[in-house]
């Protein structure tokens, strides 16, 4: 996580559910179980850029999948 707020890139849950290939209602369930850190702003969420570079990375080795 960046050592500064100003410094981190912020994905909405919109922006999040596209890059993993899931649903928004996906996304809020995995905000709320913990499993991806969010920060809330007013009524909607925002997460941060690298723990969702971290989920899909780790996900990807789960998997077995290649991106290259």
């Amino acid at each position: 996580m960046a050592d500064n707020f100003a410094e981190a890139k912020f994905m909405t849950v919109t922006e999040v559910a596209d890059m993993m290939r899931v649903s928004r209602m996906t996304v809020y369930r995995m905000i709320h179980s913990g499993d991806l850190p969010a920060v809330r702003f007013g009524r909607s969420y925002r997460v941060p850029q690298e723990a969702v570079q971290a989920i899909v990375t780790d996900t990807d080795a789960a998997t077995g999948t290649d991106d290259n």
